[in-house]
């Protein structure tokens, strides 16, 4: 196993601890821009490529709103045919030594699908075990991604506002096969640096 190494006095072949190198990992998942066979497309998210400081309010199940502080990292991924993000809840200078079922440290993979001229999403969160699918397109000047709960809520992703250094994310879910929406949370996000 390359890159693995067997540490400790394990004799009956099991690895006890594994250390490795992330840089390959890295290298191989990290792209410098967009790849040139998805044309313009990439555009539609490569703008949110970068770090962003967030103002996080989310609707608690008893009606109140609770406000805190987050962060969330975009950057090209898979040869530039995906942005990949990260999305942390509180951020990390907060410390995050026992995360609750309220804090969030997940992951969004944004594919572009030609053949549906829209995005596929993928976010995954295991704090609160959360595995979502959507697909993403740009509706006037908003990017809406639609998608369904686990319990088959329909659900939508909006970001709206958009500025270079700017937006405004919501998170919203409808009961009634959308012919309502409730927020249930609202990013208010800036630029780093």
């Amino acid at each position: 196993m390359s890159g693995i190494r067997q540490t400790g006095g394990a004799t009956d072949g099991t690895i006890q601890h594994m250390t490795t190198s992330t840089e390959p990992f890295l290298d191989a998942l990290a792209a410098d821009g967009p790849a040139a066979d998805r044309g313009g497309k990439m555009d539609l998210y490569g703008w949110l490529v970068g770090s962003w400081d967030l103002d996080v309010r989310e609707l608690t199940s008893d009606g109140t709103t609770r406000r805190r502080p987050g962060e969330w990292h975009f950057g090209w991924a898979l040869e530039g045919r995906a942005i990949q993000d990260v999305w942390i809840v509180p951020p990390r200078s907060a410390g995050r030594d026992a995360p609750d079922a309220s804090d969030y440290y997940g992951t969004t993979l944004r594919v572009y699908d030609p053949r549906i001229d829209a995005w596929r999403i993928q976010w995954t969160e295991p704090v609160s075990q959360s595995y979502l699918s959507m697909v993403g397109r740009r509706q006037g000047d908003d990017i809406v991604q639609d998608g369904e709960g686990p319990d088959g809520t329909r659900i939508r992703w909006s970001f709206t506002d958009i500025t270079p250094d700017s937006f405004t994310w919501r998170f919203e879910a409808s009961t009634d096969a959308g012919a309502t929406w409730h927020e249930r949370m609202r990013f208010a996000a800036t630029r780093r640096g």
